[in-house]
């Protein structure tokens, strides 16, 4: 009975040392920088720090073109303001009928009734 104990003792202890074989194996094919998960996470990793600076690039760009825009904007306001001021001028003008003398505006008149006088003979 000593010798059967004996014996599954040395087989329980063979069967782990296989165990620790394949799984030192396994960890050392899962850790490696080349092809396991450690190389994915580097790979990760650099394509993280592209992407950062990627971003900083872009928002840098779009701060830039937002006060560019504000600036447009801003000069469209102050050109429509300008705008407005000038057509609200414009209806203080008078017209070229408003300047005509009434003796000029009469002669018009009648100028325009011989025509049509003349036409009708």
């Amino acid at each position: 009975m000593d010798l059967f104990a004996d014996v599954l003792l040395i087989a329980g202890a063979f069967g782990a040392a296989i165990y620790c074989l394949v799984l030192s194996r396994r960890l050392n094919r899962f850790t490696n920088l080349e092809n396991g998960v450690g190389g994915a996470v580097a790979v990760l990793s650099v394509q993280v720090d592209e992407m950062t600076k990627a971003l900083e690039t872009a928002r840098s760009t779009s701060q830039a073109s937002a006060e560019k825009l504000q600036a447009l904007t801003k000069r469209a306001e102050d050109a429509a303001d300008r705008i407005e001021l000038m057509l609200a001028t414009l209806h203080d003008v008078p017209t070229a009928q408003d300047l005509m003398p009434e003796a000029s505006k009469s002669r018009q008149v009648r100028r325009s009734r011989r025509v049509m006088t003349t036409e009708a003979r």
